[in-house]
């Protein structure tokens, strides 16, 4: 049998402009399906279909032999053209026995969830699949009519079997039933379940931040994870502090620091966790508050962080993929590019953010290194898509 994977992508995405080749987490949005359906080793080929020469060039970049791209007619990219006209426009040019319809809006679908779906379909000789994921929420109607439930008899959460959420991130139909029928499902119809986090696709804003941060930290979790992490080196200016310059009656300069964030640099320290702060520039106000804070590892007026870093590394006898860094401005891409687990603050430069694994949600000087040292310590990584949800 013929297997292949099909992406439609059409220019002037109404929601968000040019959503399909935004960059999120540092890649096209449409990149990270895409690279894993080529992972998988699912399909003999793979396509993308546009009307746009733009997004012609950004595919063929970032998938110069492994995907292949066609053009899209302006009659399947309308506003009111369904996905299946888009489907049976490319089996029109493309002979397959088995297509996987590929959402870009769906960027956390792993390598496995097309194995184990194309498992399925294969084992249980289906016609159709979708993706699902697991819900325990209750629904009604707009008339107020309960969908799966009986409120006379509400169930406990913990004994409620709830139902199953299609989750649009991609599709197995047979060539048959797809030009029987002119749909994507039909005939004998299977599941894959999805985890949780995958019940989002990306239609609007909030959406956008909640997956970034989502891919940002699977980014990190598979780059050796924060469980790995056995040094924590960091910038000072907008970075421990907010890059605010401040000057007393004196003219003394002064620096804004955050005690929260103190306070997560003594938990790392007090977890075995070693800690080195450098800086630039060789400010007083900066000496004073790290002999405060008894870090004696503490190095100013540093012009090359990189060696800093690579001195510190040998000096501890540990990989560089033991190492967390954090820095937020252009003197720290090198580090950033070269440790296990790279940090930044919410404000940091593009260019930082674009590298790091994990863009803190809060600025500098304002509680980001808490936060890098709360991930570090893996407090936070238990939260899960629903209460990111509930909370946005």
């Amino acid at each position: 049998m013929r297997w292949v994977a099909f992406m439609p992508l059409r220019a002037n995405s109404k929601s968000i402009p040019d959503k399909n080749i935004r960059s999120i987490a540092g890649r096209p949005l449409f990149a990270w399906s895409l690279e894993q359906a080529i992972t998988s080793q699912c399909f003999d080929e793979i396509y993308v279909a546009t009307d746009s020469p733009k997004i012609r060039k950004i595919v063929l970049e970032e998938f110069p032999s492994a995907v292949k791209v066609l053009d899209r007619s302006a009659e399947t990219c309308t506003d009111t053209a369904s996905t299946e006209s888009a489907m049976l426009e490319f089996h029109q040019q493309i002979s397959f026995d088995v297509v996987s319809l590929i959402q870009a809006t769906s960027p956390l679908t792993r390598a496995d969830d097309f194995r184990m779906a194309k498992h399925r379909f294969v084992t249980d000789n289906l016609d159709s699949l979708l993706t699902a994921v697991s819900s325990k929420r209750f629904f009604w109607t707009k008339s107020a009519i309960p969908i799966n439930y009986d409120p006379a008899n509400r169930p406990r959460r913990q004994d409620f079997e709830g139902c199953l959420m299609e989750n649009g991130a991609f599709y197995l139909t047979r060539a048959k039933l797809l030009r029987e029928t002119a749909s994507r499902l039909g005939g004998r119809i299977g599941i894959h379940e999805m985890t949780a986090e995958t019940a989002i696709e990306i239609d609007d804003e909030v959406d956008w931040i909640v997956v970034e941060q989502l891919l940002l930290r699977q980014k990190l979790k598979s780059n050796r994870g924060t469980s790995q992490i056995k040094a924590f080196i960091l910038d000072v200016d907008g970075t421990l502090t907010d890059g605010g310059m401040y000057y007393g009656s004196d003219g003394e300069a002064l620096k804004k620091f955050n005690t929260r964030d103190a306070h997560g640099l003594q938990l790392l320290r007090e977890n075995g966790i070693k800690v080195c702060v450098m800086s630039s520039e060789d400010s007083p106000a900066v000496a004073a508050r790290m002999k405060k804070l008894n870090i004696d590892d503490y190095y100013p007026g540093i012009k090359n962080k990189f060696e800093v870093l690579q001195s510190k590394a040998k000096l501890w006898r540990m990989s560089l993929l033991d190492v967390a860094y954090m820095g937020d401005d252009l003197c720290d891409l090198e580090c950033i590019s070269r440790v296990g687990a790279a940090i930044c603050p919410a404000d940091a430069v593009p260019e930082i953010m674009q590298r790091a694994h994990y863009v803190c949600t809060r600025a500098a000087g304002h509680g980001a290194v808490r936060e890098a040292c709360d991930l570090i310590l893996g407090k936070n990584l238990g939260m899960t898509i629903t209460s990111l949800k509930n909370n946005s």
